[in-house]
């Protein structure tokens, strides 16, 4: 099971939209918030990526396919 997650979902999404928006760094938006710097950096990211603005990271969808897939084969039986 994975661990709680420190910051809520909403505190995410607003946080990332104001970056976005305002086009204001990372760093000055995450110490006016009291978050991490590189936490955030990831969570833009990560939206980017969502968004089909970035080729080289996998959107979440595409990472949970890839984990399920992993999971999949990891129990199938192997045919050697």
């Amino acid at each position: 099971m994975p661990a709680p997650r420190k910051y809520p979902d909403e505190l995410r999404e607003r946080v990332i939209r104001e970056v976005r928006a305002t086009g204001r760094p990372v760093a000055h938006v995450a110490k006016d918030l009291g978050i991490h710097k590189e936490a955030l950096r990831q969570w833009v990211r990560r939206a980017e990526a969502d968004a089909g603005e970035r080729d080289d990271r996998l959107s979440t969808a595409e990472l949970e396919e890839l984990k399920q897939l992993r999971k999949e084969n990891a129990v199938a039986p192997s045919s050697a």
